[in-house]
């Protein structure tokens, strides 16, 4: 029929004019547009994980795990990182994070590492309810021995394995990963449960750092 359009839906056509068809393409190419933009992340956000080397369990103890806690603390008031979801464990740390300011995720992380792992070990050094000190620091120095960066102890395993996050859906993959680590690891039945997470913030709740929920 002149003058009019042909859309075919469902096995059935429809005579439309062409300005609704053509209005009816463009809405479309919108909502698709749209759609990409809403499952895509803007901006630097990073997956991060850091090791203790030869995955030694310092972290059963809360005197180090607050040294981690402080010096995050000290990042996100001094140098602009932001959290979106953190997880210690007994010898390692998961987090999603950016950066609001000039530095960049890496150097923020260069620091954090560089300082917890001297305060550490001056902790370590004069902590005397650590009854395994001897050991520790003797895996400490093996690791740190032959790299002629590290005077006595390397403390972390060596680089930063940060993964660049794009989409929302892996966003949400490693949100629940980060999450579920405690759970997986029979510390508690509840990922909310366990302290040194963001799981409470995500549930509703005040954890021990500030985290920017999404």
């Amino acid at each position: 029929m002149l003058g009019r359009w042909a859309l075919h839906v469902g096995g059935i056509f429809f005579l439309i004019p062409p300005f609704v068809f053509f209005g009816f393409a463009i809405r479309l190419k919108k909502i698709k547009k749209q759609m990409n933009i809403q499952h895509r992340i803007t901006g630097e956000v990073y997956f991060v994980t850091d090791t203790v080397v030869d995955w030694v369990d310092i972290f059963t103890r809360p005197i180090f795990k607050h040294i981690i806690i402080e010096s995050l603390q000290h990042c996100q008031k001094e140098k602009g990182l932001i959290i979106y979801a953190w997880v210690l464990m007994t010898n390692h740390m998961h987090m999603i994070v950016g950066a609001n300011g000039v530095n960049k995720v890496s150097d923020i992380m260069r620091d954090f590492k560089k300082f917890t792992s001297k305060e550490i070990l001056r902790t370590l050094l004069v902590e005397p309810t650590e009854s395994r000190q001897e050991w520790m620091l003797n895996r400490f120095m093996y690791a740190g021995k032959n790299d002629k960066k590290i005077k006595n102890y390397r403390f972390w395993q060596e680089g930063n394995d940060a993964q660049g996050i794009y989409l929302n859906d892996y966003f949400n993959q490693k949100l629940n990963y980060i999450h579920q680590n405690p759970v997986v690891a029979e510390i508690v039945n509840n990922a909310e449960d366990y302290r040194y997470s963001s799981a409470i913030d995500y549930a509703g709740g005040k954890g021990l750092l500030e985290v920017m929920v999404v």
